[in-house]
């Protein structure tokens, strides 16, 4: 006789024999798990829209106060493959709790800051959390709810992106633009208090199951696909993250809007962003490198345009909302790239897409700042542009060019 469902153990490879857990309990979790990445994404983005208020308050250049988003991106980076592999036998439960703490903690140092190099400080402690937390988190779906759900349960966890852009930052920065910039700190520090106690009361215990170790990370590198994923991701995510950082200054000084008319910009590219997320995740199952293609020619086109038609107010939102559609299938689509080129180590999969990813972003804000100083808002927009067309060209050659590009990678 068959035995019962709700009587049978299961064990986990690599850790101690489960219990069986309520379907609900378990979406419960990845719901907690799309929560912490959402305050993650929130706080890393956040000074995007507060930027021109903190650079005043601090009597600095918007290049320098971009460094805000250079700091995580590159401490991302790093801490995505050393943070892996150094808890890499400690229960991944325990890990985003200290992660959320930790998360916390940089918001509440930001927002007391008396002077800009201590909210780089906290923009370091930002970065070490999101390399850590992404990393296990973005695998996680698997384990918490049942195998037909996985896909769904993925799809909530990283709508947790657009979601920061359409709820998060949009909400800090109104609520910044009203209540000061450090106010808005203070409010997300304590919206991942709140969640650090729902990760801890609904998500069960998670002892890894596949160490990862750095030489499973050099053997993805090795291979074909995860070289394609990886320069394609670099060169969109450079493109966008090098232009939607100085987006603020662009709207101010050639489109010519106030503080909260910019509020109401970011809303409707973050609710386009969801939109976007939506999309991606119906394409990518089968075509992940035709819907990157598209994302990348779409971000390609909205900045290229910016410049040319963003001095008028409708040409500026139906831009910013094209260019939201484009981004948020972003992630999507690369994290399923570098899975479908490593489907057997999923975490070390999410390590190298969280890795390139951040790194990409520290180095688009870089040189976004670069440009923004030297130039103006509107030559990063052009040369955002040209990079998001060089990955168009990169995905292309793949379709065109199949000696080269097999049909499997």
């Amino acid at each position: 006789m068959a035995a019962s469902p709700s009587t049978t153990r299961k064990r986990d490879p690599g850790g101690p024999e489960l219990l069986p857990r309520s379907p609900v309990t378990g979406w419960l979790a990845v719901v907690a798990v799309m929560l912490g990445i959402f305050s993650i994404v929130t706080t890393e983005i956040l000074p995007i829209g507060l930027l021109t208020e903190i650079s005043a308050g601090f009597t600095i250049s918007d290049g320098m106060a971009g460094l805000m988003m250079t700091m995580p991106g590159f401490l991302a980076a790093i801490a995505a493959p050393v943070v892996t592999v150094m808890t890499a036998r400690i229960d991944r439960r325990l890990m985003l709790c200290v992660f959320m703490v930790l998360l916390a903690a940089a918001n509440f140092l930001a927002a007391a800051a008396p002077d800009y190099w201590w909210v780089l400080v906290s923009r370091i402690v930002v970065g070490i959390v999101i390399g850590g937390f992404w990393s296990i988190g973005a695998s996680l779906a698997e384990r918490l709810v049942p195998a037909a759900s996985v896909g769904r349960a993925t799809a909530v966890i990283f709508s947790a992106v657009p979601l920061g852009s359409v709820l998060g930052v949009p909400a800090g920065t109104l609520f910044g633009h009203l209540a000061g910039w450090r106010a808005a700190f203070i409010a997300v520090g304590g919206f991942t208090v709140a969640v650090l106690i729902m990760l801890l009361i609904v998500t069960p215990p998670l002892p890894p199951r596949r160490t990862t170790r750095l030489r499973v990370l050099r053997g993805m590198l090795n291979t074909a696909a995860t070289r394609r994923a990886l320069l394609v991701t670099v060169l969109v995510v450079w493109a966008h993250f090098g232009t939607y950082t100085y987006v603020t200054p662009f709207l101010e000084q050639v489109t010519g809007v106030g503080s909260r008319l910019i509020t109401v910009f970011l809303l409707l590219y973050g609710a386009a962003g969801i939109l976007g997320n939506f999309l991606g995740g119906l394409l990518v199952t089968r075509h992940h490198r035709a819907a990157f293609g598209i994302a990348a020619g779409m971000i390609a086109a909205a900045t290229l345009l910016l410049p040319v038609l963003g001095r008028g107010t409708g040409a500026a939102i139906a831009l910013l909302i094209a260019w939201g559609v484009a981004y948020g299938a972003v992630p999507v689509c690369s994290q399923t790239w570098f899975t479908k080129a490593s489907p057997d180590t999923s975490e070390a999969a999410s390590v190298l897409f969280t890795a390139s990813f951040q790194a990409t972003i520290s180095l688009g804000a870089l040189t976004g700042g670069l440009v923004v100083d030297a130039g103006s808002p509107s030559s990063v927009m052009t040369l955002g542009g040209v990079t998001a067309t060089l990955a168009v060209i990169a995905v292309g050659a793949r379709c065109t060019r199949r000696l080269i590009w097999p049909d499997n990678a």
